[in-house]
């Protein structure tokens, strides 16, 4: 149970990045175009633009959760309560000291904020093959977007060129 915890705790603060490569029927230029003031509306500032691979790369502050934060204490208070239980029922002459492993939990909320306050990048880069031509559509732009998950799905769901 312990264990399964702190794994818990340590994954909150984890980088979870994926790619995702976006194919519009538009031109590719315009795309990046687009995304990079997509993402400048979400706080991202330009940082590197490259003209020869058509890469632009954003970053942004990525501020941590108070609702987190806490929520990550009163698990890991709950966690240690049952163990501290569990370990007074083995030991009952020092049951009031393993409750003093609850003075431990806040230390969960403390570990989240200071590993979740960070600078995020976020890269934009067209594909090589982006100007493929298809006689019904025209030219499809095909940008590679390589992000925090979370903001892949925002992207998904708030994004229209």
């Amino acid at each position: 149970m312990i264990v399964g915890l702190v794994f818990f705790i340590r994954a909150s603060t984890k980088d979870r990045i994926e790619t995702l490569t976006l194919a519009r029927p538009i031109d590719p230029l315009a795309l990046l175009q687009n995304l990079t003031t997509y993402f400048e509306g979400r706080a991202y500032t330009v940082v590197a633009a490259e003209a020869e691979p058509q890469r632009i790369t954003l970053r942004g502050r990525v501020r941590p959760s108070l609702f987190l934060a806490g929520f990550l204490t009163l698990l890991a208070a709950v966690g240690t309560l049952c163990f501290a239980l569990v370990l007074a029922n083995l030991w009952p002459a020092y049951g009031a000291i393993f409750l003093g492993l609850l003075a431990l939990s806040p230390g969960a909320g403390w570990f989240y904020w200071r590993g979740s306050d960070r600078d995020e990048e976020i890269r934009l880069e067209v594909r090589p093959d982006a100007a493929l031509d298809s006689p019904a559509e025209g030219a499809i732009a095909q940008v590679a977007i390589t992000a925090h998950r979370d903001e892949l799905i925002a992207l998904n769901q708030g994004f229209d060129p």
